[in-house]
């Protein structure tokens, strides 16, 4: 596993690499970053190029605050591009997958499939943007550590709590590794998101959607939502598994995209 800087524009993107071959980009968690995809890079199939990239603000990358899932689209666009490969899969979770909804409205001809976990389509409610709201403040005052500490709850599935407690040190040492005011402005990413679920109807490559049984955020019926609003989508249910589905039960979630993958290959869109 390699780990470069790439500029794009005046945003310089840490990103880990593995393997050669057809890319596949994936986009990390909030409040999270690069490390979270460790279990697939480790595991990605002979032929496939894994390239996952901090997003801005988060551990590494640097760059003018980013605000907008548009601000992060357009910083992993650049980096597409800059791979000089073609298409790519594009693969996210949680807030990956809403930047992986930004890129495809942009620029649908950078992406050859795509991989949505642990995510919904729908915009946040009220009451979702004045948590989200509260939050910014904790962030600033707090710290991140704050933060992460009131989500983990939601982040890891009961399973994981009971029978993997040091899942739960691992995620938060990942999310105390970004400041504050980058998770702050994340917050503010996140508050004021698109809906995407018009742009649903309008996604033509082959689509995995993956979600935790356990899932308490975005729960199996907020995936389903998606797969039946792409057209020959394909939904996995990852067992025993949280929000966290891909660090959780990571057997499990690199079955299904391995699979998937190499019905990519084969011009299929089904398992």
């Amino acid at each position: 596993m390699a780990l470069r800087d790439v500029r794009v524009g005046d945003t310089m993107l840490s990103v880990t690499e593995v393997g050669e071959g057809s890319p596949i980009v994936f986009l990390h968690a909030f409040p999270l970053h690069a490390q979270m995809w460790a279990p697939q890079l480790d595991a990605l199939p002979a032929g496939w190029r894994g390239v996952a990239p901090d997003l801005r603000g988060f551990r590494a990358s640097t760059g003018a605050p980013a605000r907008s899932v548009g601000d992060h689209a357009a910083d992993v666009l650049a980096l597409i591009a800059s791979l000089d490969a073609g298409p790519v899969v594009l693969a996210g979770l949680s807030m990956g997958g809403y930047v992986a909804f930004e890129c495809w409205r942009r620029h649908p001809a950078a992406i050859r499939g795509l991989v949505l976990a642990d995510t919904r389509a729908d915009a946040d409610s009220d009451e979702a943007r004045a948590r989200r709201v509260a939050m910014q403040g904790l962030a600033r005052t707090s710290g991140t550590g704050a933060v992460i500490d009131a989500m983990l709850p939601g982040l890891l599935g009961a399973t994981t709590q009971t029978d993997e407690p040091h899942l739960a040190h691992e995620v938060r040492r990942w999310a105390t590794e970004t400041p504050g005011s980058a998770v702050a402005d994340a917050l503010e990413a996140l508050r004021t998101r698109p809906d995407s679920r018009p742009t649903l109807a309008t996604i033509a490559v082959p689509t995995l959607v993956l979600v935790g049984a356990e899932d308490v955020l975005t729960p199996p019926a907020v995936a389903r939502v998606i797969a039946d609003g792409i057209a020959g989508a394909t939904l996995v249910e990852i067992p025993r598994a949280g929000h966290l589905s891909n660090v959780e039960h990571p057997a499990a979630f690199n079955g299904a995209l391995q699979r998937w993958l190499a019905t990519l290959r084969r011009g299929a869109s089904t398992l």
